[in-house]
């Protein structure tokens, strides 16, 4: 294995093998790009000295922990895909820091990029994870990225879900393919989050297999140019959403008679009520009712006469109270007790 010194970095450049007069340390200093691909390379020393290093390409080497780069302020692409990276870290000096490739790690949550307001791209594919883990992201590195960070790769990364991925406003280019990702309803909300997405990879996730999968992405993302690796045509796009608008005016215009019908049947209720109520009421049934009631009432039977004068279970056939005179009438009463009889057979008018 190798560390990464001044005087690796020193034996391995143009400067010693064209031997040119100019001293190391000034040499180092002007030094802007940086390649030790490839080199065996598992640590990283301190390179203060490379003060305008822009690029470093550290890629298929076997770097465990990212360390000693905070120093080199002028950083603005850092490729360190394929080695054996854990934690992403110390990096948050990187101020410049424009473009970062991770790719080809064991990284499981995305985290500590809060100072690097300047990224625009970050590539995280196929990182090596424990089985059934997923890639995470942690929300505070999200915010921070969500005015800058224009591309994202996280292909092969086991992701079920990008929703957590809605506030990167900026976002014009998604990797996501061979994840996860079955909701579609889910992602249609989070494409409508991007409105300058043109290209978008999902090929190899669940949702692909949904009915009208492309057709609803491209309705909702009005920029997008390429989908899955197949170009996205103006007049593909132009017929979709004149079929969109078509079906959404169609769906209102059954609301509208909805809510106009069912508004009608609210003003008519009281008039259908009366209605119904009045013809209950003069139905057949009702009026033999009413009038079983009404003869039971007008000719209600009494008992025998005889009995209720033998007994005086009835005193009430008696007048009282009413003065003089009043002996007269019980007394005819008593007498004709037929009377009674006369006044119960009588007909009702």
């Amino acid at each position: 294995m190798v560390r990464l010194t001044i005087d690796v970095i020193a034996k391995n450049s143009l400067h010693v093998k064209n031997r040119r007069a100019e001293p190391l340390g000034q040499y180092l200093k002007k030094l802007t790009h940086l390649n030790f691909s490839d080199k065996n390379i598992d640590e990283i020393d301190d390179l203060s000295v490379c003060k305008n290093l822009s690029v470093l390409y550290l890629y298929d080497n076997s770097i465990k922990e990212i360390r000693n780069l905070g120093c080199i302020s002028n950083l603005t692409h850092l490729y360190l895909q394929n080695n054996n990276i854990s934690h992403i870290e110390n990096l948050s000096l990187l101020e410049k820091l424009t473009k970062l490739y991770l790719g080809g790690n064991r990284i499981s949550v995305v985290e500590e990029l809060d100072g690097l307001t300047e990224l625009r791209e970050l590539h995280l594919e196929n990182q090596q994870l424990p089985l059934g883990e997923k890639l995470l992201f942690d929300p505070r590195t999200l915010q921070s990225l969500s005015k800058s960070l224009s591309l994202l790769n996280v292909k092969k990364n086991n992701i079920d879900e990008i929703k957590q991925l809605s506030c990167l406003k900026n976002l014009n280019q998604l990797m996501a393919g061979e994840n996860q990702i079955q909701d579609l309803k889910e992602l249609e909300y989070t494409l409508s989050q991007w409105q300058n997405l043109w290209y978008l990879d999902l090929t190899g996730n669940p949702v692909c297999q949904e009915p009208k999968y492309r057709d609803k992405v491209i309705v909702v993302s009005s920029n997008l140019e390429v989908l899955d690796e197949k170009e996205v045509k103006d007049t593909a796009r132009q017929f979709l959403l004149n079929w969109k608008a078509c079906r959404d005016a169609k769906k209102k215009s059954l609301d509208e008679k909805s809510d106009k019908d069912e508004f009608q049947q609210m003003l008519n209720y009281p008039q259908a009520i009366q209605h119904q109520m009045s013809r209950n009421y003069s139905s057949p049934g009702i009026r033999r009712i009413r009038r079983a009631m009404d003869v039971q009432v007008k000719k209600p039977s009494l008992p025998n006469v005889a009995d209720s004068k033998k007994d005086n279970l009835y005193p009430e056939l008696e007048l009282k109270g009413m003065g003089d005179g009043t002996d007269g009438i019980r007394n005819s009463f008593r007498k004709t007790p037929a009377t009674i009889l006369q006044i119960q057979d009588a007909p009702h008018p």
